[in-house]
């Protein structure tokens, strides 16, 4: 009798491997964030013992230490967390929704478009506290991620990711050349503008960042909610068209997402560039490219990121802090000449 041939079983070693492994990522992620929180309240240009930052957080340090922590490092590490999470879920959903994986809200304009709505509010209304920012930031910003999406679809720029990169980078240097012609005619302006303008995260205390949390939670709850719409489109409009999935809704909303968190952490902290580009790098080369879980671990990504380049930004300052936009410049500078060359021999980003 012969017997039909059995099923050979089913290897599930590497699903398994590979599932502990994007977990062991997004554990040492949460893990480095918090240790992170904690070097931005006790680093700085007076160290505050960790035992003491506890104390000062429950209301029961002395009252050099609470000033220090409660006062001043609490209300920057805030914004550095918000900014950095909304700017991490912003540089996943521009590399998504321009299918260009050095797609940044710095490099190619939507921070720079925000700034200039917040430079725009400014000279028309006079001095606006945040929930007016926020207003002129987003309005900006939802305007700069049109034009560089209509770049993207562009017969100049579409499927070039250095093109669309020098593209976006010279549409930031007219806004911001706009944004300069409008502080330097206004006195008044220019003093509210110029140390925002270099990305600052004492820009705001944590009574005027609290309001703009809610901004940076809708998009990020609209960045997920879009995550496996955007993977589908990741085989191309049609075959996603086909699995049931609109993509000129996907990616209004998609833009909305980004208009709304780059909005915020503009409002918030000023024009940070490179924050968008790093974090999703970083973690598509430790989990892979699958937008569901790259989405979520940027958000962590992002103020790791952010928080670390502030504290570097204190200790390298010997007594006067270097701005973390300037600290992140430095970073991100050199990260996006490796990622271009990388694509230019080939390998992959």
């Amino acid at each position: 009798m012969i017997h039909p041939p059995q099923p050979e079983p089913r290897v599930t070693v590497p699903r398994t491997a590979a599932s502990a492994r994007r977990w062991t990522v997004a554990l040492g992620a949460a893990v480095v964030l918090a240790a992170a929180v904690l070097l931005s309240l006790a680093v700085g240009a007076r160290f505050v013992p960790l035992d003491q930052v506890f104390h000062s957080l429950l209301g029961a340090g002395n009252e050099q230490a609470s000033g220090i922590v409660g006062t001043l490092r609490a209300d920057r590490t805030v914004n550095a967390v918000l900014c950095g999470a909304a700017l991490g879920a912003a540089g996943v959903l521009m590399q998504s929704l321009t299918r260009n994986p050095i797609a940044d809200p710095g490099l190619l304009g939507v921070n720079t478009g925000a700034a200039f709505g917040v430079v725009a509010g400014l000279s028309l209304v006079g001095t606006i506290g945040a929930a007016g920012t926020v207003w002129f930031a987003l309005a900006g910003a939802l305007i700069a991620s049109g034009v560089v999406f209509a770049f993207s679809v562009s017969r100049f720029a579409s499927g070039s990711p250095v093109r669309l990169t020098l593209a976006g980078v010279a549409f930031s240097a007219v806004l911001a050349g706009a944004s300069q012609a409008l502080v330097l005619a206004n006195q008044t302006v220019l003093d509210a503008y110029r140390f925002w303008r270099v990305g600052s995260l004492t820009a705001r205390p944590f009574e005027e960042a609290l309001p703009l949390a809610g901004f940076v939670l809708g998009g990020l709850l609209l960045a997920l909610l879009l995550a496996p719409a955007l993977n589908l489109m990741a085989l191309g409009d049609d075959t996603a068209a086909g699995l049931g999935v609109r993509p000129a809704l996907v990616r209004g909303l998609g833009l909305a997402a980004v208009a709304l968190l780059c909005g915020a952490a503009t409002a918030l902290a000023g024009p940070i560039s490179f924050v968008g580009l790093a974090a999703p790098h970083l973690v598509r080369r430790l989990i892979g490219a699958e937008l569901r879980l790259v989405l979520p671990l940027s958000v962590l990504a992002g103020p790791c990121l952010l928080l670390l380049a502030d504290v570097l930004g204190r200790v390298i300052g010997n007594g006067a802090e270097v701005p973390v936009g300037v600290v992140m410049a430095f970073i991100g500078g050199p990260l996006l000449i490796a990622l271009v060359a990388g694509r230019r021999s080939g390998a992959p980003l």
